[in-house]
């Protein structure tokens, strides 16, 4: 009887329950709304499209938008190009960034944390223009190269900012036992911190991963013909005398599903590695 008390919840929890509910709902469902009409939009002819009032189911599916999109002469030759510019960008930056947040944490290096956290919060134009004349003074302009580096701007201050607040957050008994046992600091990292922190190297690549993925500036300025990534791709679409809202629809689906899929089969890691460091420093 003790328990079924315990478990039955007071009306003031129940509201607060509800109200969180109904907060979830109100925040999340603009951003719905938005991903289910372009998900309309995608499998609508034009003539739909363009209806008043607005169809949102409609009587026939166009297919045919996706097929063009997939068809067009270069949509897979930009879709190699995003996966080796974001794979590159977002590697490189866990080969560097791991470590980074690992001796920050460690060495309680707070002024560079700060400096990290500037470097995260600054705008990539910032860095744009002087590494543009740089690009262009090596001969770089139009290769995967400049997009690569540039896109580090981006996803190695991610990934030192989410590993030094990871790292701060782990026990530090294991590694002392481990440099007493005579354990040097490179293998106390390698052996004793990397495993702790897998789920904040999930969090931070999954993260990385969507920012590079998503970029769209560094795309259009620095890359070629031939050197273009998914967003612009898209962007090239919208021409002045024409704009095909089914075919444009289902190329940002198509452009948006691979870090939706990444982000809904993470799902977990991600709580984990988000909620980690609150338990552990509770």
């Amino acid at each position: 009887m003790d328990r079924n008390r315990e478990r039955r919840m007071t009306p003031r929890q129940i509201i607060g329950k509800i109200g969180l509910w109904l907060s979830v709902f109100v925040i999340v469902s603009p951003a719905i709304l938005f991903f289910l009409w372009m998900l309309s939009l995608s499998l609508k002819f034009e003539i739909d499209n363009a209806a008043y009032p607005p169809v949102f189911f409609p009587e026939h599916i166009a297919w045919k938008n996706y097929a063009d999109v997939l068809a067009s002469n270069r949509f897979l030759t930009y879709f190699i190009n995003s996966l080796v510019v974001t794979g590159s960008a977002t590697a490189l930056a866990l080969i560097v960034g791991v470590p980074a947040g690992y001796g920050i944490a460690r060495m309680a290096a707070h002024k560079s944390a700060i400096v990290i956290l500037i470097a995260r919060i600054t705008p990539g134009l910032s860095y744009l223009i002087p590494l543009f004349l740089l690009f262009q003074w090596l001969g770089l302009l139009g290769t995967l190269v400049p997009q690569i580096i540039i896109h580090l701007v981006v996803t190695v201050p991610i990934v030192i900012w989410i590993m030094i607040g990871y790292f701060e957050t782990t026990p530090l008994e294991l590694e002392e036992a481990a440099l007493i046992d005579g354990a040097t600091r490179w293998q106390v990292f390698r052996h004793v911190a990397l495993p702790i922190a897998k789920p904040g190297i999930a969090v931070a690549f999954i993260l990385a991963v969507i920012f590079s993925w998503n970029n769209f500036v560094f795309g259009i300025v620095l890359a070629g013909r031939e050197t273009r990534t998914l967003p612009v791709a898209v962007y090239n679409m919208i021409s002045f005398d024409q704009l095909s809202w089914g075919p444009l629809a289902a190329a940002a689906l198509i452009v948006t599903l691979p870090v939706l899929l990444l982000t809904v089969f993470a799902q977990r890691q991600i709580v984990a590695g988000l909620t980690a460091g609150a338990v552990k420093g509770g």
